[in-house]
């Protein structure tokens, strides 16, 4: 089967917000690409260079990549599109997790047991990124 992996594109903080979710998830970067490292791209502005062009982050068995957006790109836009969730192996990883990401974001719905007996809780954290926190009691 197929592997689905989440790309995300930011505005000039890719490298804020990967190291933000490096704090969150642990790991090691497997790629950190700069545009000025690229082959086709030694005409870019100078501040554009510096930006990254490719970075990974391992979760789990899937992989959390990204990209600074450059001219003449249009910039990226955040809303309600699309969320990330996350399935913690405990309920002490899903508070941490749910705490670390929504730390300086927006708590949509706090974390709480549900009826579907779960742990579970959105927020949108300070880059503007939607996730989801479960726990699945067993």
């Amino acid at each position: 089967m197929a592997t689905v992996n989440t790309y995300l594109n930011f505005n000039g903080n890719t490298e804020e917000a990967f190291n933000f979710y490096k704090s969150v998830f642990g790991g090691e970067f497997t790629v950190v690409q700069r545009y000025k490292d690229s082959p086709g791209c030694e005409g870019m502005q100078i501040g554009d260079q510096e930006k990254l062009m490719h970075i990974a982050l391992p979760i789990g068995g899937n992989i959390l990549m990204g990209t600074d957006i450059t001219d003449p790109m249009p910039a990226s836009t955040f809303g309600t599109g699309i969320s990330l969730s996350v399935d913690a192996e405990s309920e002490e990883e899903a508070k941490r997790l749910f705490d670390s990401l929504s730390a300086g974001g927006t708590v949509t719905m706090a974390l709480e047991k549900t009826f579907w007996n779960a742990l579970f809780g959105m927020a949108t954290d300070k880059f503007g990124i939607q996730w989801m926190v479960n726990y699945d009691y067993k």
